[in-house]
C-alpha cells in the first residue's frame, strides 16, 4: 500500500476546506470504508477540524456583530 501525502495543518485551513475534508471523513467513517486503526486517526482529524471551524464561525459572527454605522455606512470595527 503506497503511502499518502502527508496532510496540510489544520490551522492552515479555509473554512471551506476544512469543511469539505471533514465531510469526506464523515462519509468514510459512516460508509464503514476504513480500517480501524485508519478510522481512529480520521475520528481525531475530524475533531482537530470541527474545532477549527467552529473558531473560524465564531471570528466571522464576531465580526459581523462588530457593524457600526458609520458616516459612510455600516462599516467593520476591529474586534481583537
Amino acid at each position: 500500500m503506497p503511502e499518502s501525502a502527508p496532510l496540510p495543518d489544520v490551522e492552515s485551513l479555509s473554512f471551506e476546506e476544512a469543511m469539505k475534508e471533514l465531510e469526506a471523513i464523515v462519509r468514510r467513517l459512516e460508509g464503514g470504508e476504513a480500517r480501524l486503526e485508519e478510522a481512529m486517526d480520521s475520528y481525531a482529524r475530524g475533531t482537530a477540524l470541527r474545532a477549527h471551524c467552529e473558531r473560524k464561525l465564531s471570528e466571522a459572527e464576531a465580526r459581523v456583530q462588530a457593524l457600526v454605522p458609520g458616516s459612510a455606512g455600516p462599516t467593520l470595527r476591529d474586534v481583537e
